[in-house]
């Protein structure tokens, strides 16, 4: 570290077709900025398509996001950094628990709308997101996962899994109140030094 200086880094894992452009991982990526986060926003491709329903195409789609996350970062020399946010989204999650457990990062997690293989890598330090009306998810079965890992869930009545209810006002507020959330977050957990 020259002059002591705090280096941040934080990741965003996408879903299908849910990219770093869209509202959940726009505006968490603006707020990890905000607080002096370098951001590295990770690409799928060559993936598999109409997977809901199908597990066998589901663990395809994972791997195959895994393997094109680690394939960016690894020029990345993550022990630079004093503190690392993995922000994940739908199977974005999977892939920033795994990775996350698999590099021994022990970097502080944002789970927007977890499928029920990302908890397979729940570690600490880790706030996730949902809607009760999520058909990618089990929602009773993400609830019971979230609650056996001490995780923090908030569960928003009737939005799907992109957190939208169909209302454009109500889901405002909604993106509203995770980003608080998020802030909230990434503010309490940031170093001392900062």
């Amino acid at each position: 570290m020259k002059n002591g200086s705090v280096k941040k880094l934080a990741i965003i894992f996408p879903g299908m077709g849910y990219h770093k452009d869209k509202p959940l991982l726009y505006y968490s990526g603006r707020i990890a900025k905000a607080f002096g986060f370098e951001l590295i926003d990770i690409e799928y491709h060559d993936m598999p398509q109409k997977i809901q329903g199908n597990i066998a195409l589901m663990k395809e789609a994972a791997l195959r996001a895994y393997s094109c996350a680690t394939e960016q970062l690894s020029g990345i020399d993550i022990s630079l950094y004093n503190e690392i946010l993995l922000i994940g989204k739908s199977i974005g999650t999977v892939v920033a628990a795994k990775y996350n457990l698999e590099h021994k990062l022990g970097a502080k997690q944002l789970w927007y709308t977890p499928v029920e293989a990302t908890f397979n890598y729940a570690a600490d330090n880790i706030e996730a997101f949902i809607g009760d009306n999520d058909p990618w998810s089990d929602i009773s079965k993400v609830k019971e996962l979230a609650d056996i890992s001490r995780i923090p869930l908030f569960v928003y009545p009737g939005c799907n899994h992109s957190l939208e209810s169909g209302n454009a006002i109500s889901d405002l507020n909604t993106i509203l109140d995770v980003m608080e959330k998020t802030e909230q977050f990434i503010s309490v957990h940031r170093c001392e030094t900062d």
